[in-house]
């Protein structure tokens, strides 16, 4: 069943790094649904809609360039079922740096999905939802390098500010000249130009861009990461384990996997996390 209701923009100023987030879309947008409407209850962060924190861009995850356009994706997708079976009509997406999700900085909202890693010093300052997917460190270069798992030891890498890749990096691959990018957008802008070689983020996010960059970028590998994937709620959220068990009800019905394979699936066009080569450091 597709449900569409129209998007509004709702003018809410403009983004600044670490301030609330700004710009929304409203809405069931093109998303399947699945499961029965209203089986659950909370009482939202704000009356009457379901606020989600997203972090752009994320294709194959929220499609579009500004979450007023966002109208599908897998995570997009699996807000708006939550939505549907906590029985609100209305998700409003807003964007915020990944930089203040992990650090717990927004307000005002419900859950945040952002493939997020589930780490023990995150969980001191916010509370982490169930699982939903498990996470790798995916690396994509420009089409006519021949970057490989040697010479990635030494060649100007880049990642995102935030994530769990930044101290990895430095740990793992202490040789390569690390550069920290204020988000993905950014990071993959500096590949394009040739400032940085190669870029490491979720495998997710690797396999949209690549798809979405017409051949000029491709896939080189990925690290296994080890760590789960999951949402964000405020620190103390009341509204976590009603939000919990409809996850874990998703995940149980098949709901989870029917969405990866509907959104994620195009975006990737025709690739696949498992067909990426795993390489070792």
């Amino acid at each position: 069943m597709k449900s569409r209701m129209n998007c509004a923009v709702a003018a809410l100023g403009t983004l600044i790094a670490l301030a609330a987030p700004a710009a929304a879309t409203e809405g069931y947008g093109d998303c399947k649904l699945f499961g029965k409407a209203g089986v659950e209850h909370i009482d939202t962060a704000v009356p009457g809609q379901f606020t989600v924190i997203i972090n752009l861009p994320a294709v194959g995850e929220f499609n579009g360039d500004r979450p007023e356009t966002i109208s599908t994706g897998r995570e997009f997708c699996m807000a708006v079922n939550i939505a549907n079976r906590l029985g609100i009509d209305k998700v409003v997406l807003k964007n915020a740096s990944f930089d203040s999700i992990v650090a717990g900085q927004n307000k005002d909202f419900d859950i945040a999905l952002a493939l997020i890693s589930v780490t023990e010093p995150r969980k001191k300052v916010v509370d982490f939802s169930t699982p939903y997917a498990h996470g790798a460190f995916g690396l994509a270069a420009r089409a006519d390098t021949t970057i490989d798992e040697t010479s990635i030891k030494t060649t100007k890498l880049g990642t995102q500010a935030g994530t769990i890749m930044v101290s990895w990096a430095q740990e793992t691959l202490p040789d390569a000249k690390l550069s920290v990018f204020d988000d993905t957008g950014a990071m993959f802008t500096a590949l394009a130009a040739g400032n940085v070689d190669v870029v490491m983020t979720d495998i997710s996010v690797i396999l949209g861009q690549v798809s979405n960059s017409n051949g000029r970028l491709k896939v080189i590998g990925q690290y296994p990461s080890g760590r789960d994937t999951a949402g964000i709620y405020p620190k103390g959220s009341k509204q976590k384990p009603v939000i919990d068990k409809i996850i874990a009800d998703m995940a149980a019905d098949g709901t989870l996997e029917a969405l990866e394979n509907e959104y994620l699936a195009p975006a990737r066009g025709g690739l696949k996390p498992e067909d990426v080569p795993i390489w070792k450091y």
